[in-house]
């Protein structure tokens, strides 16, 4: 039985790559932040399945001693501040946990299992403005943010330990992730939550920002599988995750209003407050790689995705 370590397990694609290697009959170790509340709901089904340490990737030590005591066969580090508007909030804090952290968990790889394999999650964000529509693995980096920045430490980190040390290190860039499972803040859940919630008379209306802007949405459930074959191989590479299309925020609020029969014209509200600048160039992922040398292919469609989203906000406030 193969032994996995997953780190971040309780967030939306921790918990869906928890549950797939669950499937394939692998032992799960979840790591969580020692220095930071735990949401146990989006693994709570799978608890008893599971072993969950603490750790903290701000302490070589602690890395170090969860490595030793259960060394995985394989490591899937998805443990970093996800929201990239509020990285400019704690810009330090996010350079040290999505940045160097790595770096720290590359180093205990090194020192005590240096036969395991790493999956580290990168993003799209390390575009930033990009040269060229759409991005792959070969689009030059210009990150915007603190968390593009820190990402992209780390991802070179990867880069170069796969070099210098032999390691079985991949970074999977990987485009906006969306299920039921999102965090509320993000803008597809704010939609799917808020079309659920005014079906129900309990909202009146939704403030968005600009309903032009465009994003490349997929479902975490099947980014997941992408993750777990980039470790099955021979030889370590890195790749790009998305689905290759884009859609609007406008797109989005129709299929999601359409699913609980409004239309969503009648309650969107555009709010200057949400409103970002004009983006000249379309963040849009080009998975070819990822689809001829890996076999992936994307699963659920862009509307599949948006109706499994709102069906689960209409269950769990009618529950």
């Amino acid at each position: 039985m193969k032994k996995a370590l997953i780190l971040g397990i309780d967030g939306q694609v921790g918990s869906y790559l928890a549950e797939l290697l669950l499937a394939k009959e692998y032992q799960v170790i979840g790591w969580v932040p020692a220095t930071v509340p735990v949401n146990y709901a989006n693994i709570r089904r799978i608890l008893e399945k599971i072993t969950l340490v603490e750790g903290d990737l701000g302490d070589q030590s602690s890395l170090i001693g969860v490595l030793a005591d259960h060394r995985p066969e394989e490591i899937y580090n998805l443990a970093a501040p996800s929201f990239p508007a509020s990285s400019w909030d704690e810009t330090v804090l996010v350079g040290d946990i999505a940045g160097l952290g790595v770096a720290r968990l590359l180093d205990a790889m090194r020192l005590v299992l240096p036969e395991s394999r790493l999956y580290q999650a990168s993003t799209s964000e390390m575009y930033g403005e990009p040269v060229e529509e759409p991005q792959n693995e070969n689009t030059p980096f210009r990150p915007r943010n603190p968390y593009g920045i820190a990402k992209l430490y780390a991802h070179w980190t990867i880069v170069r330990y796969r070099e210098h040390f032999g390691t079985f290190a991949v970074s999977g860039i990987m485009f906006n992730t969306e299920s039921p499972r999102r965090g509320v803040h993000f803008v597809t859940r704010k939609i799917t939550r808020s079309a659920a919630r005014i079906k129900l008379g309990l909202l009146k209306d939704l403030h968005l920002g600009s309903l032009d802007a465009c994003r490349d949405w997929g479902f975490a459930g099947d980014y997941v599988e992408a993750m777990w074959l980039m470790l099955q191989g021979d030889s370590p590479s890195d790749y790009v995750i998305g689905s290759g299309q884009v859609h609007s925020v406008r797109e989005f609020c129709q299929l999601a209003f359409e699913y609980v029969d409004l239309h969503y014209g009648d309650y969107i509200v555009q709010d200057p407050r949400f409103v970002r600048p004009p983006e000249t160039v379309q963040l849009v992922a080009d998975p070819r790689k990822v689809n001829q040398e890996l076999g992936w292919q994307l699963r659920v469609s862009f509307p599949e995705l948006v109706r499994l989203m709102v069906a689960s906000e209409l269950e769990s406030l009618n529950g």
